[in-house]
């Protein structure tokens, strides 16, 4: 290699991930689907704010984060479908809740969860964001502050949340179906063991890694750790786990500015709703055009989220500063699992020796 042909590679790689980053795709989404999905997820804090219970309100917003599962196909498809959605949601959150009262076997807990619910999320084929929100609320829920009678009133307000966000799809799905057609239900390919089983193991693993890293750091709220690892180690391709760790931390980093301004703000219970549904609907609007741009919206929504009960008048810079080092320590366990799942030298002696654990029957 000549010394020219270093600096001349340097930079090229520095153009492409460059054109990487600022790539953005094109994407058909009507503005109804931010808008049906900004209320199903709003409605419930604006309720929470009317009865100044704006701790049920966030419960019952995260169960209204499932209106992300309705597909486009014909109603009587989508409405089932995002009724096991939601079955799925609050069975996730219900288990969370009921490992945080017993932390020792919180990381197994939610290693379990990761790894089933990619197991199931596969085996359908469900679309972005695939997995993500169920393990997303069975980590809220493990995180969450309460005791054994606390847990039928919190699975209760997310499923309530849960079912508000299938009334506001069945609204909206009358709407839409009206100026577009439905997608026909395209039939499950075969699964295979690889892809459904292998995948979902080894995804699950590094969740819980992450979890259990944040764990021995002491990190608070370190449910965001698991959530970032998820986010990122999804990728199809380790080009994609590689851009969507880029994306998340330097999205992220340019939203704690915006964060910072938001907190700084003298919120109230009702300027804290309105301004979560209006991020809410920026993210859905963004997410499917560029993953780093909807992280800088992703990042004050999420912030808001630990913040609503106590209004912003805590300490803001130390929550800021605890979020960035949560997604940056997610993202690199996430990135360290993209390369294991897409090595072909660990995909095989791996998922050889998992094969030896299975009973050939289910293997048939």
């Amino acid at each position: 290699m000549t010394k020219s042909s270093l600096p001349g590679r340097t930079l090229s790689l520095l153009r492409e991930e460059w054109r990487q980053l600022t790539t953005i795709r094109a994407s058909d989404r009507p503005w109804q689907m931010p808008f049906a999905a900004a209320l199903a997820s709003g409605l419930p804090l604006l309720i929470g704010a009317w009865f100044d219970r704006m701790d049920h309100g966030l419960v019952s917003s995260l169960g209204g984060l499932v209106f992300l599962y309705l597909p486009e196909t014909p109603m009587s498809h989508r409405m089932v479908s995002l009724m096991a959605s939601a079955f799925g949601m609050t069975a996730c959150y219900a288990l969370g809740v009921m490992s945080h009262l017993v932390p020792p076997v919180m990381v197994i807990v939610l290693t379990l969860i990761a790894t089933l619910v990619t197991m199931v999320c596969r085996f359908y084929r469900l679309a972005p964001p695939g997995s993500l929100f169920f393990i997303m609320a069975a980590a809220i829920g493990a995180h969450s502050p309460g005791d054994v009678l606390q847990i039928p009133l919190k699975v209760g307000l997310l499923a309530m949340g849960c079912l508000l966000a299938c009334l506001v799809a069945f609204a909206y799905s009358i709407h839409i179906l009206r100026r577009r057609p439905a997608q026909p239900v395209a039939p499950l390919p075969a699964p295979t063991f690889d892809f459904v089983v292998f995948d979902a193991v080894v995804i699950g693993a590094f969740v819980g890694i992450s979890l259990a890293l944040a764990q021995l750091l002491h990190l608070e709220k370190a449910y965001w750790v698991p959530v970032s690892c998820l986010a990122v180690i999804q990728g199809m391709s380790l080009r994609a786990v590689w851009d969507r760790q880029l994306q998340r931390i330097v999205g992220t980093g340019i939203g704690l500015l915006l964060s910072w301004g938001l907190l700084s703000l003298p919120l109230d219970k009702w300027s804290v709703s309105l301004c979560m549904i209006a991020l809410t609907f920026v993210v859905e609007t963004a997410v499917v055009r560029h993953y780093g741009f909807a992280a800088i919206f992703i990042t004050p929504l999420t912030l808001l989220l630990a913040e609503a009960t106590t209004l912003g008048h805590g300490a803001s810079g130390a929550l800021i500063e605890a979020r960035f080092f949560d997604t940056v320590l997610g993202s690199l366990v996430g990135l360290a699992g993209g390369v294991c799942l897409h090595s072909t030298t660990f995909r095989q002696v791996a998922s050889h020796a998992l094969r030896k654990l299975i009973p050939t029957r289910f293997l048939a």
